[in-house]
């Protein structure tokens, strides 16, 4: 890889990988009732052991408010007590970087259009590339190794930080910045510097699967990418036009998360009702359910990975527990917390930690993740598929 290289340093590497967080895997507690952003709450990935290092959200606003009262940044004060306060994910945002979080939950965001997922050996590869995106004129290709991300070695990094250098941090991340990639495919290795842009994606992909796949009963994968506003009812959709008795492949690796209601409305695809997770909020537990009248007995297989964060861990969580799916691949990234969003003086948005979800069994994830019935490293969308094929449903 050409150009000087550097270690990731603990700062930039939280910084970063909460803005990936914040537009990308927002929990929403609320959102069961309709009260997205206000009262919505995001899912972070904060070690269990960490939960009693959260700060006190009336601090970090009686903060802001002192110091817009006197004439400074108010998203400054706040963003000191927040560092102070041992909340790992603690977060504040500028309103434009909340308006990045707004649109992100409608599948857009700033970037060059690479979804990244760990490789066998434990490097940071290319898992897909947006057709017609900076990644894709450059040709990048899956596959593709990134080793160095604007001189950040990354090669055993986790992949949320990676994505969180690619999107790029405060000021760099508006479209027309570069970014600095070295990527190596095979023996070869070269640096590409992209323009980053402001891209549309869509969450959610069906195909048919497998060497019948012509045959009106040949499995259905469904890749989900992210659980942003309408993929649950894409996946239901996508579900129930599937042919009677075709077996579904549902794709997770890679995905960072989302809104939890969509999680939930995917559950609902599978499942007849019946708990999703419980979580949290200041001490006070509550419940997510599924709708009844989902498919219950079509085989189903879901693939994850380290990238699989957040919301996609507690539908991961939900369907095994319940024992509706085999999940193949290998352990989930581990982000179960739960963090809340206030807006603060001066228009700044506090993002602290609250509380935790559980899956239905009351497993915890954080720090943990879920470990797949079947741990595949190499070859495991194959075996998923021939596991779906021995659960009778085609591929």
């Amino acid at each position: 890889m050409s150009g000087p290289t550097q270690c990731l340093g603990p700062r930039g590497v939280r910084r970063g990988a909460a803005l990936t967080l914040v537009f990308a895997t927002v929990l929403a507690t609320a959102a069961a009732t309709g009260s997205l952003p206000h009262d919505g709450a995001k899912s972070s990935d904060i070690a269990a052991r960490s939960v009693a290092s959260t700060v006190d959200g009336d601090e970090v606003a009686d903060a802001a408010a002192r110091a817009v009262a006197d004439g400074k940044s108010g998203k400054a004060a706040a963003e000191e007590v927040v560092s102070r306060s041992g909340d790992r994910w603690g977060a504040v945002y500028d309103e434009r970087q909340y308006e990045e979080f707004e649109q992100a939950l409608d599948g857009s965001y700033t970037g060059v259009g690479i979804a990244a997922k760990r490789s066998a050996d434990g490097l940071v590869e290319v898992a897909r590339v947006q057709p017609g995106g900076p990644a894709d004129r450059a040709g990048i290709e899956p596959g593709d190794l990134l080793r160095t991300i604007d001189g950040h070695r990354i090669d055993k990094r986790p992949v949320a930080e990676a994505v969180a250098l690619l999107r790029g941090d405060r000021t760099d991340a508006d479209a027309g910045t570069t970014v600095v990639l070295g990527v190596q495919r095979g023996a070869a290795l070269r640096t590409e510097t992209l323009h980053r842009a402001r891209l549309t994606t869509e969450a959610v992909t069906v195909r048919r699967i497998g060497p019948g796949r012509s045959d009106s009963s040949a499995a259905v994968l469904i890749e989900v990418d992210s659980f942003t506003r309408g993929s649950g009812a894409r996946i239901r959709d996508a579900v129930r036009d599937a042919p009677a008795g075709a077996g579904v492949l549902l794709d997770l690796r890679g995905n960072s998360g989302g809104l939890v209601t969509e999680a939930v409305t995917a559950a609902s695809a599978f499942l007849d009702g019946g708990l999703v997770a419980t979580y949290d909020v200041h001490g006070e537990q509550r419940a997510l359910y599924a709708q009844p009248g989902g498919d219950t007995v079509r085989p189903l297989v879901v693939l994850v990975d380290g990238g699989t964060m957040s919301a996609a861990e507690l539908l991961t969580g939900a369907l095994q527990d319940r024992g509706r799916a085999v999940t193949v691949g290998s352990r989930t990234f581990g982000k179960g917390s739960v963090q809340m969003p206030s807006k603060l003086p001066g228009g700044s948005v506090a993002e602290l930690t609250v509380g935790h979800y559980r899956t239905p069994a009351g497993r915890g994830v954080d720090g943990r993740g879920i470990t797949p019935d079947l741990a595949v490293r190499s070859g495991a969308e194959q075996r998923a598929e021939t596991v779906l094929s021995g659960l009778g449903g085609g591929s």
